[in-house]
């Protein structure tokens, strides 16, 4: 990519969020700062997760994402979620949170949020995986919401590299089973085309 381009892109100043899901008995978030309203009927809301995280590997088995839009005010919790891994770490250990359809965890303390049942995935072979879904419940929150945007996320260091990538042995390892491998095998080897998920209705 061109430096042209980067500048272009870093001068957009998306707003993030954290995007929060759960599948096989594991809850995980991450930030993102790519995603955007998709479809006007049916309505559709897009997320791109990064396949460095342990996010992206929970969310390929879940039925459900939750879309949090960060307050600038939000720089603590946006910290939590993008400069710490799930790897390593119980992201929501200390947070109030409620579990919402499909056990997609809801952060109590960020109010204005989508919470998306899974339509479809695409993977065209790049470092993120985009994830579409339909609008099912949206909250507001009391306040007028002033988005935090990537310029404000500057001084936190993310908790995976860009290059990371997680592979179905780290899956194995994240105690999911053979048959979600198998899954995820499944699923690597139709990259590059729309993948209409059966237990995403």
């Amino acid at each position: 990519m061109t430096d042209a381009a980067t500048a272009l892109f870093r001068s957009l100043n998306s707003p993030l969020i954290v995007a929060t899901t759960a599948s096989n008995g594991q809850t995980a978030g991450c930030v993102a700062g790519f995603h955007t309203q998709c479809s006007i009927d049916p309505v559709r809301y897009a997320v791109w997760l990064s396949k460095a995280n342990h996010t992206y590997r929970v969310a390929l088995f879940a039925t459900h994402l939750a879309v949090h839009f960060l307050d600038v005010a939000d720089h603590e919790l946006a910290a939590r979620f993008g400069g710490l891994s799930g790897d390593d770490v119980d992201k929501f250990a200390g947070i109030d949170w409620t579990p919402g359809p499909g056990g997609v965890p809801l952060i109590d303390g960020c109010p204005n949020r989508l919470i998306l049942q899974r339509a479809t995935l695409w993977d065209d072979g790049s470092d993120h995986l985009c994830i579409v879904g339909e609008p099912i419940d949206a909250s507001v929150g009391s306040h007028e919401l002033d988005p935090m945007r990537i310029i404000d996320a500057d001084d936190i260091e993310p908790g995976h590299s860009a290059g990371a990538r997680g592979t179905p042995d780290d899956l194995t390892s994240t105690r999911m089973g053979a048959s979600v491998v198998d899954t995820m095998e499944d699923l690597a080897a139709g990259a590059g085309h729309a993948v209409d998920l059966p237990g995403g209705h």
